[in-house]
């Protein structure tokens, strides 16, 4: 029964993690692109909306998460002006997306082997 709850636990933990790579990423995306101010603030909205879209992707059978992750990115960042095109706004949005979940999926898997659940 421990072992469930660390893994849950350590799922959790990986979640804030996800959101927190999404954030930093989305920052210094907004960063290279010249945007000074505000770019916290414009950086969680960003990495809020994203980890929405990677969230309500990953239920249609995870794929659709690299095709929700990056429409959310975009859309969003289409709203804060941002002087990227379109399809730039979303091969960034994709690059967001795949980066981000795979280093948390390797950190959750190595996770589990540490714990002996995989």
């Amino acid at each position: 029964m421990l072992y469930r709850i660390v893994t849950l636990v350590g799922g959790l933990v990986f979640v804030v993690a996800l959101f927190a790579i999404l954030w930093f990423l989305c920052k210094t995306f907004l960063e290279h692109h010249g945007v000074k101010e505000e770019s916290s603030d414009r950086a969680m909205v960003l990495a809020t909306w994203t980890f929405a879209g990677i969230a309500v992707g990953l239920v249609f059978a995870v794929l659709g998460s690299f095709i929700l992750g990056p429409w959310a990115f975009y859309r969003t960042l289409r709203g804060h002006d941002v002087p990227v095109s379109d399809a730039a706004a979303i091969w960034w949005g994709f690059g967001i997306v795949v980066v981000s979940l795979g280093i948390t999926a390797a950190g959750f898997l190595g996770f589990l082997a540490l714990v002996g659940a995989y």
